[in-house]
C-alpha cells in the first residue's frame, strides 16, 4: 500500500491477497482482530475539498465500507452523522475519532434501522445537528450465509435481513427526501450479488437486487426535485461482516480476476464521486467496484 490512495500502484499486489489464516467472529464482528487489518484509507486518503460543507448520513457507518466513506466525506469537508450498532460502540468511536481528526463534526448514533420510528428519529436528529442533510448514504446491511439451501435459512434470519436491507433503507429515504435541497444526493449499497447471486446469500442477494430496482425508480421520480440517486456495487470487500457470517474466510475474494478482495479504502472514492458536483449529471447508476467481475 501507497503512502497517498493517487499513487500509481499494481492493483493485483496493492494489498494482501488469499490465502488469509483461519478466522471466526461472532456478530457484526470487529475489526481488530482481522488478519490482515482492514484499511479503511487512515494513512492513504486525501482530501480536496469536493464536499465542503456537507451535511452527511451515513448508515452502518462503525467499520467496514461505511468507516472509509465517513473518513473520505470528512476529509473531503462534510460532517457526519453515521449509525452503528449498541455492541459496535468501540468501532463507533474510532470512527467519531477519524472524522474529528479531520476537523469536521461527528455525530455517532446507536440505531437499529429494522424500526420505522428510530429511522424517523435519525433523521430529526440529522436535522437537528446539521440543519439539513445533503447527503444520505444507507449502506448498513446484515447477512448470514446458509450453505444447507433455503430449507435452513429461518425466517428469523429472513426477516432481520429484509428488514435491515430494504425495510430502513426505504425508511430513512422517505423521512430524509424532504430536507434534500437541489443538488443534494442519496446514494445506495447494492453488491455484485444482486447480479451474480451466491447460493449460500440467497436473502441477501435478493435485497441488494431489490436495492438496484430502487436506486434506478427513486432517481427517477425525484430527478425534477434536482436530487440525484445512486448507487454503488461492490464486489468482495474485507470488512468485520466476513469472518462474522461467512463459515470460511482463508481464500475470501481470490475468485475476482484481480485475486483478492478490496479493502474499504478503495470503495470509498466512489462514493465521494457520487456524493460531489462533479456527479452532476449521474442520476439512476450502478457504479460497479467488483475486482474485474463483469456486470451487466
Amino acid at each position: 500500500m501507497a503512502d497517498d490512495q493517487r499513487d500509481r500502484q499494481d492493483p493485483t499486489e496493492q494489498y494482501p491477497r488469499p490465502d488469509f489464516p483461519a478466522q471466526d467472529q461472532p456478530h457484526p464482528g470487529w475489526s481488530g482482530p482481522m488478519d490482515p487489518p482492514p484499511d479503511h484509507g487512515e494513512e492513504s486518503y486525501r482530501g480536496s475539498g469536493r464536499l465542503e460543507g456537507r451535511r452527511t448520513v451515513i448508515t452502518g457507518g462503525d467499520s467496514g465500507i461505511g468507516r472509509a466513506v465517513a473518513l473520505a466525506f470528512a476529509r473531503e469537508g462534510a460532517d457526519v452523522l453515521f449509525t452503528y450498532l449498541e455492541q459496535e460502540e468501540g468501532e463507533a468511536r474510532e470512527t467519531a475519532r477519524l472524522v474529528e481528526d479531520a476537523g469536521r463534526k461527528a455525530v455517532a448514533v446507536s440505531c437499529d434501522i429494522r424500526e420505522e420510528d428510530r429511522c424517523r428519529a435519525l433523521i430529526d436528529r440529522a436535522v437537528g445537528e446539521f440543519g439539513g442533510i445533503d447527503v444520505l448514504v444507507n449502506n448498513a446491511a446484515y447477512q448470514m450465509a446458509q450453505p444447507d439451501g433455503i430449507e435452513a435459512i429461518p425466517t428469523e434470519q429472513f426477516d432481520r435481513v429484509m428488514r435491515t436491507n430494504l425495510y430502513g433503507m426505504f425508511w430513512l429515504t422517505k423521512f430524509a427526501l424532504p430536507h434534500i435541497p437541489a443538488g443534494g444526493s442519496v446514494i445506495n449499497t447494492t453488491s455484485v450479488q444482486a447480479y451474480k447471486p451466491s447460493p449460500h446469500l440467497l436473502d441477501y442477494a435478493m435485497t441488494k437486487g431489490a436495492i438496484v430496482t430502487f436506486t434506478q425508480g427513486l432517481a427517477q421520480m425525484v430527478a425534477d426535485r434536482g436530487i440525484r440517486v445512486n448507487a454503488v456495487a461492490p464486489g468482495p470487500v474485507w470488512t468485520p461482516l466476513i469472518p462474522a457470517t461467512l463459515p470460511d474466510t482463508a481464500e475470501f475474494g481470490k475468485q475476482s480476476p484481480l485475486g483478492r478482495p478490496a479493502q474499504p479504502a478503495e470503495l470509498a472514492p466512489a462514493y465521494v464521486y457520487l456524493a460531489s458536483q462533479e456527479a452532476s449529471y449521474v442520476t439512476a447508476e450502478i457504479l460497479n467496484a467488483t475486482g474485474g467481475t463483469p456486470l451487466p
